[in-house]
């Protein structure tokens, strides 16, 4: 086997944290970042849409450097970083020497789906690093490592599982692969079911949580499937998406890989990951995935391919091969970096198609002229609809916007019925002034309120066409029933 080699390794890991770094602070917060921090003020064992692991992880940023969005973004960054890293060593258990390690992991470094994930704190973030770090231990078994390591991929599976319940689709997939071609020996261990014990002991609690709440991950899973998701695409684009979350012009690597895992006699011991791509495939077509869902393949995907391209690149026309390489990967660097990073000016944002193809990038857009425009409403109201008002959210991005900039413009905190926010509610029984809406249709409010007027319009003030932009902020009075009897109708999962 060939050594690893670190020192390059770690230098393009060095790098991507730099780069990421670097526009860690541009924009702003996420949608999702702002309903961690919240989620961090209410540590359970679980939520209705996520495990505890990345709450568990904006509370320690935030007690460590509060309010810092830099800080919160560190942890990301070193997550990609890992994702880099172990894509090397991928490549080196499938057979792959140095430069066969450093094509894997450069791939990885530029690919769409990375920067993406590894800029914003994101459940998605852990759930790439566990998948690598999945695909890497069992490559080891694979190889003949020590049988003991089936302990140490049971506690990243149940770590994983304290992040994200997707997690457990890859080792299923995985068994079945190698019930399906092999090699059926490294399963004929005690420390595979150990294993399987230490994965189910960590996840324990969490699975606890939702069994007392009713499952709401399930509820939760078929509103995605169902489209509820801004991220969520139809079903028949899953496969075109695959072809540009790494680059398009890099595909070749990740296609040539999974072809090898299916055909190469050096890999067949490594085949069952081919099985479980295809079976991942199928099955979040038929269960309406989301387009990313498959994204930690590619680690091992490229790890396969990487030393049949290095192959390639040795073979003659050697000069004009590795100029085509050179500027696949230049290319891939550029063009990512500048629709997946925050690099164009925030008030040019508008003049470009980049929110069109990466919807993340407006949602870290306008969060404080969000609660700006809320508490300049709020300020027109007379004394008497101050007095007990109540702040009413239709998401938890909208809400947790208020949560976050709000104390400092002398705003309550908002109240939702969006996933986790609704099991922080009702709003108080004394709640008697007026509720500032946001997010929600008239007709909607109607149901709960006898007089809902508008009293501003939500704008981000660079011309952004995103989720929020445009969104009237309702002031509404003569609630028809208590807080009690209302909040079970404003209850969504999605």
């Amino acid at each position: 086997m060939a050594a690893v080699a670190w020192r390059p390794l770690l230098a393009i890991c060095a790098a991507l944290i730099a780069l990421l770094l670097a526009v860690s602070g541009r924009y702003g917060y996420h949608r999702d970042e702002l309903y961690f921090l919240q989620a961090a003020r209410h540590l359970v064992w679980g939520y209705p849409d996520l495990p505890p692991l990345t709450p568990a992880v904006a509370w320690l940023v935030s007690g460590i450097a509060p309010e810092s969005l830099v800080a919160l973004r560190i942890i990301p960054a070193l997550v990609a970083a890992a994702v880099v890293l172990l894509t090397g060593l991928l490549a080196r258990e499938l057979g792959g020497d140095r430069a066969a390690q450093l094509l894997a992991a450069s791939c990885m470094a530029m690919s769409a789906v990375l920067l993406i994930v590894g800029h914003t704190l994101s459940t998605t973030a852990f759930d790439l690093l566990a998948w690598t770090a999945i695909s890497w231990t069992v490559a080891r078994i694979l190889r003949g490592a020590d049988p003991r390591w089936w302990l140490a991929l049971g506690g990243i599976v149940g770590l994983g599982l304290l992040n994200k319940s997707l997690v457990a689709a890859l080792p299923i997939a995985l068994l079945v692969g190698l019930l399906i071609t092999g090699p059926r020996v490294v399963l004929r261990t005690k420390w595979f079911p150990i294993g399987i014990g230490v994965a189910l002991l960590l996840v324990a609690p969490n699975l606890w949580w939702q069994a007392v709440n009713g499952w709401p991950q399930l509820t939760l899973s078929a509103a995605i499937a169902g489209g509820s998701s801004g991220t969520s695409e139809s079903r028949w684009l899953l496969v075109p998406f695959q072809f540009v979350l790494v680059s398009p012009v890099l595909a070749p690597v990740w296609v040539c890989g999974l072809v090898q895992l299916f055909r190469s006699t050096a890999l067949r011991p490594f085949r069952a990951f081919g099985w479980a791509c295809a079976l991942l495939l199928v099955a979040f077509l038929v269960a309406g995935g989301k387009p990313y869902y498959l994204a930690g393949m590619f680690p091992v995907l490229l790890a396969a391919g990487a030393p049949a391209v290095v192959g390639w690149l040795r073979r003659r026309g050697v000069v004009a091969r590795r100029v085509i390489v050179a500027t696949a990967l230049t290319f891939s660097l550029a063009t990512n970096s500048l629709l997946m990073l925050p690099l164009v000016p925030v008030d040019e944002l508008h003049e470009t198609p980049i929110v069109d193809l990466n919807y993340d990038a407006g949602e870290t857009v306008g969060w404080p002229e969000f609660a700006s425009a809320v508490a300049g409403v709020v300020d027109t109201l007379p004394p008497a609809d101050r007095d007990g008002l109540v702040i009413l959210a239709g998401n938890y991005g909208e809400a947790g916007a208020i949560d976050r900039f709000g104390p400092a413009l002398g705003l309550p905190s908002a109240f939702s019925g969006h996933n986790a926010y609704w099991d922080w509610g009702p709003p108080p029984k004394h709640s008697a002034g007026a509720v500032v809406a946001v997010g929600f249709p008239r007709n909607r409010l109607l149901q709960d309120f006898g007089s809902v007027e508008p009293g501003g319009v939500i704008d981000n003030g660079v011309d952004l066409d995103n989720e929020e932009q445009g969104a009237t902020i309702w002031m509404c009075r003569d609630r028809r029933a208590p807080w009690s009897e209302l909040w079970p109708g404003l209850r969504r999962l999605g």
